[in-house]
C-alpha cells in the first residue's frame, strides 16, 4: 500500500513550521526599512499574519523618529467582530518605548475590510491621546484574507 506524503499525524506540525517560516520572512521584507517606505510589504505581512483569523486581532506597530519598526504588538483579542482596545496603554507602551509613531492594524473576519463607525470612533479618541505628546498615527489599516482599507487613504484621518 503507498503512503501519500503530508497524511500523517506530523502534517499539522509541518505546516504550522511553514506559516511560521513565511510570516519570519515576510516580517522580515517589511521592517528591514522605514516602514512607510514598505508599504506593500506591510500589507502583505499584516494580510499573511491576521487576515484568515476567526476572532478581530488589534495590533500596534511602534516606530521610531526615522519611522523603523521599534515594536510590533498584539495588544488586543476579541470576538468575531470586535476587539477593544485601550488609548491609554497603547499611550503608555508608546512612551516607555520612546516610539514616536505608531501604524494601527486589525482583522475583519466578516471579510469586509470596510471600516465601522466604531473603527473610526475607537481610532480617533487614538488620535487624541497621542496629538499632545507628539505621537504621530500615520495610519490605521484593516485587513481581511482578500483586501484592505487604509484609514488614511480613504480619508478617513
Amino acid at each position: 500500500m503507498a503512503r501519500v506524503v503530508g497524511t500523517g499525524s506530523q502534517s499539522p506540525a509541518f505546516v504550522a513550521t511553514v506559516r511560521e517560516a513565511m510570516l519570519f520572512a515576510l516580517r522580515e521584507e517589511a521592517f528591514a526599512a522605514p516602514v512607510l517606505s514598505t508599504a506593500s510589504r506591510l500589507l502583505d505581512y499584516l494580510r499573511a499574519d491576521m487576515g484568515g483569523l476567526t476572532v478581530e486581532q488589534f495590533r500596534v506597530l511602534y516606530l521610531n523618529g526615522r519611522n523603523h519598526l521599534l515594536l510590533d504588538e498584539v495588544v488586543a483579542t476579541g470576538t468575531i467582530n470586535h476587539a477593544a482596545f485601550y488609548p491609554r496603554e497603547i499611550v503608555r507602551r508608546a512612551l516607555d518605548i520612546g516610539a514616536t509613531a505608531l501604524i494601527l492594524a486589525h482583522n475583519h473576519p466578516s471579510g469586509d475590510p470596510s471600516p465601522s463607525e466604531s473603527d473610526l470612533a475607537a481610532t480617533r479618541r487614538l488620535i487624541e491621546a497621542t496629538r499632545e505628546l507628539s505621537i504621530t498615527v500615520h495610519d490605521h489599516i484593516i485587513v481581511t484574507l482578500t483586501g484592505w482599507t487604509s484609514l488614511r487613504g480613504s480619508g478617513a484621518l
